[in-house]
Parts: structure tokens; C-alpha cells; sequence
């Protein structure tokens, strides 16, 4: 099958500013009108930015919308069941060594066309996971904090945010301090979260990836082991599967892996299958290649596109290849790749069945122009499938 058959990648409009969203969990939310919303992130220089900006997939144009009420990195945008969108914690001012974590949360109320402080949460983090509930709540765990004024610690905390009080409320601690770790909500209503990083050292290269993961029950307020991956994995992706089964891909098991926006050298292509049923994880096919900090999406025909991320055995930061995953025969299949290559970006998948792409890093450290720090792209594109 050629690549057009497989689909094709269009230029969108470009972000009012460049950008890096590493650790934004849900970086990029596609409101109930359509539109897609990004705030936050950081600059070349890692530093936190309070810009947020609108999509709008008629004519594929951005434009800027209120800032945040503060700048923050590493953080987590989460859609509400009212459509107003959650943002919480992350990386305040400053990019140095340990994180400035934030405790704050607010919210964007797109009618009003404002944010809105939504309380503070008991824990300050970033790099954490947010998760909405089946009853509107939302599911924050984990993530990076402070631990002495030399080191950092991975979270073993969480905390639930109600919509309608505005209140955060403590609920049962997971089992292993993560950071960096997705998290996805299953049909029974329980929350899986799987594998991540975990802080071990005192300075920043310390840490290592995590294999283990764990389920949390909303009715209890409980975490509950289940079955591990084969192997560590952090910078990677999980996707929910129409059968409701979940997706692993990618990922590193170095304590580098993409901290500090560093490209993981020892990136994965591995997948793995988690069955909510059975609580085990089966490994499927490999991908066609090895990423981390990629973005992995479930298309309107139940296959999953997995696109950009990194491998800096090449020297760049950025991929331009995609890949579709066929659930139903557990098969890869390589397409078209994005126009731009990029990691560290945001994905969403549009009311039409599109997938938009944006933001994100070109190029980082001796593969930039200066050698250092990050080449950040404004750029975006649209795949259709």
C-alpha cells in the first residue's frame, strides 16, 4: 500500500510563539467546540511560559488566547465534563536544578475566554499524571518535587480535584514514587499508570525507569499492583484501545531519558499489550523503529498513529517518521512522515477524524546552530487519514 493510501500530512498555521512541551501531560486539549487548546511550556532555554493559544481546524489558523495565570512547565491540562479545561502544577520560573514545582492549578473557561484560580493542591509537583474520573473528577498522581535545596524526589502522592467544589481533596498514595509516567483510564473506571522515572541521586541525572505498574480504583481510593512491563520504559506512550485494552509504545529505560529536553539514547522499539482483564502485559510487534518523547494517537478506525520522538544516536532531536498500528492483527505499517521532525510537541485528534500536530523541538545540543540548549519549532501540520 503506498503512503498516500496511508494517508497524508498537510501544513497547518503556526503557533504564535516556539515552543517545548516536555512532561505536559495532555499538552494539547481539543475543546467541546472543536477547537484545540495549548498553554504553557517552555522556551529554548527550558523556561517556563505563561502563552496559550487557540486552534481552529476550519482554517487551520492559531491565535493567542488569554496567557495563564502563571508560567509553568511539566504540567497537565485535563478537559472537564462542563468543557472548561483544568491546568495544574508543573514547573514554575526558572529552569535550574532542583525544579521549582508549582502547587496551583487553574482553570480556562472557553465562553468566558479566561482563566480562573482553581485552589492549590496539598502536594506541589510536575511531571505528574492528571486523569479525568467517570464522575467528573480529576486524578492527579505523582510527579517531581522538591526534596532538599540539592536534590529532587519522585511522588508517591495524589490528589483528587472536584469540578463542582473547586476543592482538592488527599486520596490513597501509589505504591512506587513516579514521575513522567502516563496514565489512562480503563472501561471499569479504575486508572492504570505504567512505568515512568523515579528520582535515585541527588543531582538531576539521577533516576531510573520504572517497569511496574499499578491500577487505582476511584470507589476505594486505592492502588492495587498489576502487571509490569518486560522491561523499563519512560518517555513512552499508552493508547486506549477500542476493545479496551491498552497500548504501550516506545520509551527508554535510561535515567537521562529526555530530562532536561536530553533525547534518550536508548530508545525502544518494543510494544506492549495490557489487558485490563487479565491485569498482564503481552508484547506485540515491534515498531519500525525505536522513539521516546513521541506522540501516539487512536484514529477514528480504531488503529493507532505513533509519530515524531527522538533516538540521539543520530544526532538529532527530532523524527519526522509516523506509524500506524493495526489492533486487530497487531501489525505495523510505516507512512507518511511530518514535514517538520519534531519531539517534546502536542498531538490531539480533531472532531473530524484529523490528527493535529504542533509546537515542540527541532534539534537539541550539539545539533542546534549554537550547540546548545534547544532549536524549538511554531510550526504545525494536520495527517488525514
Amino acid at each position: 500500500m503506498n503512503a498516500m493510501n496511508r494517508g497524508q500530512w498537510t501544513p497547518a498555521g503556526e503557533l504564535p510563539w516556539d515552543r517545548n512541551l516536555f512532561g505536559a501531560a495532555s499538552a494539547a486539549v481539543r475543546l467541546a467546540d472543536g477547537r484545540v487548546l495549548i498553554a504553557g511550556g517552555g522556551d529554548e532555554r527550558l523556561a517556563a511560559q505563561d502563552g496559550a493559544a487557540l486552534f481552529d481546524p476550519r482554517d487551520g489558523s492559531w491565535t493567542g488566547a488569554a496567557p495563564l495565570r502563571e508560567p509553568r512547565r511539566m504540567h497537565s491540562a485535563t478537559l472537564l465534563s462542563d468543557g472548561r479545561v483544568l491546568v495544574v502544577g508543573g514547573q514554575g520560573r526558572g529552569s535550574g536544578f532542583p525544579v521549582r514545582a508549582l502547587d496551583s492549578a487553574e482553570t480556562y473557561d472557553p465562553v468566558e475566554r479566561r482563566w480562573s484560580d482553581a485552589g492549590r493542591m496539598g502536594q506541589a509537583r510536575c511531571g505528574h499524571s492528571a486523569t479525568r474520573l467517570p464522575d467528573g473528577r480529576v486524578l492527579v498522581a505523582g510527579g517531581t518535587a522538591v526534596r532538599s535545596p540539592d536534590s529532587e524526589r519522585s511522588l508517591s502522592s495524589t490528589e483528587v480535584f472536584d469540578p463542582v467544589s473547586g476543592r482538592w481533596t488527599p486520596t490513597g498514595p501509589m505504591l512506587d514514587a513516579r514521575s513522567l509516567h502516563p496514565a489512562v483510564a480503563l472501561p471499569d473506571g479504575t486508572v492504570l499508570v505504567a512505568g515512568g522515572w523515579a528520582a535515585t541521586r541527588h543531582d538531576w541525572r539521577g533516576g531510573a525507569g520504572l517497569a511496574y505498574c499499578e491500577r487505582y480504583d476511584p470507589a476505594t481510593g486505592r492502588w492495587t499492583a498489576t502487571g509490569g512491563f518486560a522491561e523499563a520504559r519512560t518517555g513512552h506512550r499508552l493508547t486506549a484501545l477500542a476493545d479496551g485494552t491498552v497500548l504501550a509504545t516506545g520509551g527508554g529505560g535510561d535515567p537521562d531519558s529526555g530530562m532536561r529536553g536530553r533525547p534518550d539514547p536508548y530508545s525502544r522499539a518494543t510494544a506492549e499489550r495490557y489487558d485490563p482483564a487479565t491485569g498482564a502485559w503481552s508484547r506485540e510487534a515491534d515498531m519500525p523503529c525505536g522513539r521516546a518523547l513521541h506522540q501516539a494517537v487512536r484514529l477514528p478506525t480504531g488503529e493507532v498513529l505513533v509519530m515524531g520522538g527522538t533516538n540521539d544516536l543520530l544526532g538529532e532531536a527530532g523524527y519526522r517518521s509516523a506509524a500506524r498500528y493495526d489492533p486487530r492483527f497487531g501489525t505495523w505499517s510505516e507512512g507518511p512522515g511530518m514535514a517538520v521532525g519534531r519531539v517534546d510537541f502536542a498531538a490531539a485528534v480533531l472532531a473530524d477524524g484529523r490528527v493535529l500536530v504542533a509546537g515542540g523541538s527541532v534539534r537539541t545540543g550539539p545539533a542546534t546552530p549554537s550547540g546548545s540548549y534547544l532549536l524549538l519549532t511554531r510550526t504545525s501540520e494536520l495527517f488525514t487519514a
